[in-house]
């Protein structure tokens, strides 16, 4: 099983736009790898059609999209028909989809659903996401059950707080999303967060006496 900040498995794989090795596709940028169940499945093409939709978002953010379904490639070119006139998309399908018939390399990483059969009665991939750093370290893995669509919203909050806290001594609280108030990380002294945030930092008063909860405005490059 993969830990967060383990450096992700490297692999090979088919995919419908052709061969990848995993490492090398990704380059330096960040990504996010999705697993499928199975192609020509209804849940699964509403998250895909999604995705397209949300790729001006992960461009903006330097994140490559990656999916992976239990099916040949052959079958992924067929489907991506059936998600473009899902999603009403008229451009070109812009992200790979991989190829594991075999399931290689869902069972490598950890994906299998062992109570979700296909007809042959073989696990099939869970709806897995993983998100994998410049430095090919995995920042965060999710595991959703095969009946329960993503919430890709949820997963641009994460890589915008994942992002910002790489950036700046900083966390971001519940529910958080982008342009509110983030927290100081509590190893940071008062005088050192003072000289390293410009913005004021607003302490609560808790019963307890300690002063760990400190808000300033989310900081920027400007």
């Amino acid at each position: 099983m993969i830990k967060l900040g383990d450096t992700f498995p490297d692999f090979e794989a088919d995919t419908s736009v052709g061969k990848i090795k995993f490492h090398e596709w990704l380059g330096n940028s960040w990504g996010i790898l999705f697993s499928h169940p199975h192609d020509f499945t209804p849940v699964c093409t509403t998250e895909l059609a999604r995705v397209v939709k949300l790729m001006p978002e992960f461009k903006r953010l330097g994140v490559k999209v990656i999916a992976l379904s239990c099916n040949s490639v052959n079958s992924h070119k067929e489907w991506i028909k059936d998600i473009k006139a899902y999603g009403g998309i008229k451009t070109e399908f812009p992200y790979p989809i991989i190829e594991d018939e075999s399931r290689k390399i869902v069972t490598q990483l950890g994906m299998l659903d062992p109570q979700e059969l296909d007809s042959a009665g073989i696990p099939v991939s869970a709806r897995s996401v993983f998100i994998i750093d410049q430095n090919k370290k995995m920042r965060l893995s999710i595991l959703y059950p095969a009946s329960t669509g993503r919430n890709f919203d949820e997963i641009i909050r994460v890589l915008e707080s994942l992002q910002l806290t790489d950036k700046y001594k900083v966390a971001t609280p519940a529910d958080w999303k982008k342009g509110d108030p983030v927290m100081i990380q509590p190893n940071i002294p008062d005088e050192e967060a003072k000289q390293l945030f410009t913005s004021s930092i607003n302490t609560m008063s808790l019963p307890s006496g300690k002063n760990y909860v400190r808000l300033i405005d989310e900081p920027t490059n400007a």
